[in-house]
């Protein structure tokens, strides 16, 4: 079995673990409302998907 022959510094760990960022999530806008929203999912605002009503907001 592999054994590292020497430990890993804290600098050379951090360093691979500097590309772990969160990204944005796609937003885009509602065609009926105009709101952003993320997509494949119903707007909250309006209650609209895909060109129809999915659900009823008040």
């Amino acid at each position: 079995m592999a054994v590292p022959k020497r430990r890993t510094s804290k600098t050379r760990r951090d360093k691979r673990r500097a590309n772990w960022k969160l990204s944005t999530p796609n937003l885009i806008e509602c065609p009926q409302c105009h709101t952003k929203k993320l997509s494949h999912r119903v707007c909250p605002e309006c209650g609209y998907y895909k060109g129809r009503e999915a659900v009823v907001v008040e």
